[in-house]
């Protein structure tokens, strides 16, 4: 028996995905949660084989809880279920170690697919995000903000949504000179000058709806 935990904020997401796991025989939702709190306390009451986690969830997001599942149950796998296309952020959750990526446009058989994968310990990689991935391989065409390491990433997004150095160092428990630091070294590998092409860059790339790496 599979047991899979359902971590999502909305009730009717929750319930669907519960209806499609008790269909399979050898599988059962061991849980359901609508943030990362409740995420934890599920995970120590009942053993889990599997998380389906969403990313935008209220409070901790979905990229702050994944990194905390992978440090607290490193063998446990974590598979990713979002509204978010591929080509935002499938590739930087798979290198915080989510075990794979699906959008909820995804038909229940794919889902059901991708569980049985990653607990036999295996990755899922849909061939959409698959054939992204080699385009940029081969064309060294990655997206830019691919090239910042997480934490350059969650400043990167605050300073595009107008967050004042002072006020992102207070929220983070950074400096503010920590803080400028990131900001330069994300400029230099961005290839950017100012915020403002910074922003832009954040609006074009779509990565400013509600982003799963700081929460609503």
């Amino acid at each position: 028996m599979i047991r899979v935990l359902v971590v999502d904020d909305h009730p009717v997401v929750r319930r669907g995905i519960t209806q499609i796991l008790e269909d399979e025989a050898e599988m059962e939702c061991c849980g359901t949660a609508a943030n990362g709190s409740e995420a934890f306390v599920c995970l120590r009451k009942r053993r889990s084989d599997v998380v389906l986690l969403d990313l935008t969830l209220p409070g901790e997001s979905g990229f702050e809880v994944l990194k905390r599942m992978k440090t607290e149950y490193p063998n446990l796998p974590v598979l990713i279920l979002s509204v978010h296309p591929e080509d935002r952020y499938a590739l930087r959750l798979l290198r915080a170690g989510a075990s794979g990526y699906l959008t909820k446009e995804s038909v229940p058989e794919v889902l059901l697919g991708a569980i049985r994968k990653v607990v036999a310990g295996g990755r899922y990689i849909s061939s959409t995000l698959a054939e992204l991935l080699a385009t940029e391989w081969i064309k060294g065409a990655a997206p830019k903000h691919n090239r910042l390491s997480d934490r350059e990433f969650q400043i990167l997004t605050r300073i595009a949504q107008g967050e004042a150095l002072k006020e992102i160092g207070s929220e983070l428990f950074l400096s503010p000179k920590t803080v400028s630091t990131y900001r330069q070294r994300i400029l230099e590998k961005m290839g950017m000058k100012n915020n403002a092409e910074l922003t832009r860059y954040m609006i074009e790339q779509d990565l400013l709806k509600r982003s799963p790496t700081t929460g609503p």
